[in-house]
């Protein structure tokens, strides 16, 4: 009866590999850290086989929770998020390509080297009519479009 509460190291990586494979069905991209706990503890436990029960699920909480926080709190900070009409400012100066030509009263499309404010590329509307290939500068951020100047 004692045989059935002694977890092996292949257990801990069938369960990691289980989580992690569960993270595809449940979208959250939370599931998969405990999955990666597991899969630590799995080869801590090769390293160390005499770790205690305790010890491995203490193990386990504890690598989950800090490979969580440590992606939500450090690595995903810097992910963009769409920040339309709350960070105006921060993107007032951007420089972009336009892709296809704009003019007074039509919408061109600006493509940006990295996202601003959540994307690459977004509706422009410019007072004076600029080709497409052109470098633009951004000059205001109106609904959901920028107003854009040649640079």
């Amino acid at each position: 009866m004692d045989n059935m509460l002694i977890i092996e190291w292949w257990h801990w990586e069938l369960a990691g590999l289980g989580l992690v494979m569960l993270e595809l069905a449940v979208p959250a991209f939370f599931v998969i850290w405990f999955g990666f706990g597991a899969l630590l503890v799995g080869l801590a436990l090769l390293v160390a086989p005499e770790l205690s029960l305790t010890a491995q699920i203490s193990a386990w909480v504890v690598a989950s929770v800090a490979m969580a926080v440590l992606w939500f709190r450090v690595f995903k900070r810097s992910q963009h998020k769409t920040l339309i009409g709350t960070a105006a400012g921060e993107v007032i100066g951007e420089v972009g390509l336009l892709v296809s030509a704009v003019a007074p009263f039509q919408r061109g499309k600006v493509r940006f080297q990295r996202p601003v404010l959540g994307a690459e590329e977004w509706a422009c509307m410019a007072e004076n009519p600029i080709a497409a290939g052109e470098r633009v500068r951004v000059v205001s951020v109106e609904g959901s479009f920028v107003k854009v100047a040649k640079a």
